[in-house]
């Protein structure tokens, strides 16, 4: 069953029908000691308690009834969903509620955890830049860092309709491309999650609010990074195509080394959230705001927990999707780049 939209969502949350009346819903901080719980629902319980105490409020049920589904069951399912993907029929089972209900859950709690994301994902402001770029400075001696850009593919059902092939992405599958900054410590600055699979990651971004504040200058002399698939810019620097000097073969070296915070992002945030390597099978207009979602949830988890969960085998699966190709150097503005060459990389 695809889901809904968001606007659709029922006030009144329940383990409504009588073949469930029986049946102990599921009470995870009692059942499972912590390592479990995080195992399961990818944030700790103290996390749980803290997003209960965020939007608690906004997800109660209206009535007192019985059954009715108390907030942090509803923010337990929906963290379910999110790291599985599995079907709603399957999540209900485990929680003794009807799919009805999941569906409904896991649309009014991703939507309050979305509206969560003006206050846990930014880019850095005029007092945090200079701990940014430090952090960033540390990996390889790259100088003025703002963030680390990149994008990744969220595979999705095929939509239907005569737009569907334009969410194929380049390896053949249907997909939204994400485009993510991350700073040195895989903290998410900024997401962009509504483009089909099929859209170049330089376009993402040339449409992207973030590119018009660099372009206005709203960050003064710091930089992003990113791959060969952008074009360089005096504020997105990206490697020379064939380095000539012993310099610019140290300028790539430590682009690369300091770029790698947003492949290491793309892998430990579908290793939290599996959902997200595995696939969402829902409605596509309603994927964006679970990727949001995912995103926030990090961002907490990180600052909360400062752990990064990493499972061997669920490392090893995710294997990011180059779809890339290189944008080839033409009449683009190099000053600053060379001049970073010429003062940092020459020895």
């Amino acid at each position: 069953m695809s889901l809904s939209s968001l606007s659709s969502l029922s006030d009144d949350e329940t383990t409504s029908r009588s073949s469930r009346k029986n049946e102990e819903k599921l009470n995870g901080f009692e059942k499972y000691d912590d390592n479990q719980f995080l195992s399961r629902f990818r944030v700790s319980k103290d996390t749980v308690l803290y997003l209960e105490s965020l939007f608690g409020k906004e997800i109660a049920p209206l009535t007192k009834r019985n059954r009715a589904l108390k907030p942090r069951d509803q923010i337990l399912i929906a963290l379910r969903f999110y790291a599985t993907g599995s079907y709603q029929k399957v999540i209900g089972d485990i929680f003794h509620v009807e799919q009805v209900t999941v569906h409904r859950v896991v649309h009014k709690v991703t939507a309050a955890i979305a509206k969560l994301s003006c206050n846990f994902i930014k880019m850095p402001d005029s007092q945090e830049r200079i701990e940014v770029a430090n952090d960033f400075y540390s990996i390889a001696g790259f100088p003025r860092i703002l963030g680390a850009i990149d994008c990744t593919h969220i595979k999705i059902n095929s939509p239907g309709g005569y737009q569907a092939e334009t969410f194929r992405n380049r390896k053949g599958f249907f997909s939204l491309n994400v485009q993510i900054v991350c700073d040195a410590k895989l903290c998410i600055r900024n997401v962009v999650a509504r483009w089909p699979g099929s859209v170049h990651d330089s376009t993402i971004y040339n449409d992207s609010p973030l590119c018009a504040q660099f372009e206005r200058g709203d960050y003064a002399n710091f930089v992003l990074l990113g791959d060969s698939g952008y074009p360089c810019r005096h504020y997105l620097l990206t490697p020379l195509l064939n380095p000539n000097t012993i310099a610019e073969e140290a300028y790539n070296r430590a682009q690369v080394a300091s770029r790698n915070p947003i492949e290491r992002l793309f892998g430990v945030l579908k290793c939290r959230f599996p959902s997200l390597h595995n696939g969402l099978g829902v409605n596509v207009k309603n994927i964006p705001p679970i990727i949001v979602a995912c995103a926030v949830l990090h961002n907490i988890a990180l600052s909360r927990q400062g752990n990064i969960i990493v499972e061997e085998d669920t490392l090893n699966s995710v294997e990011e999707i180059q779809t890339d190709e290189t944008i080839h150097e033409g009449n683009q503005n190099f000053v600053v780049r060379s001049s970073i060459i010429n003062t940092h990389f020459t020895y």
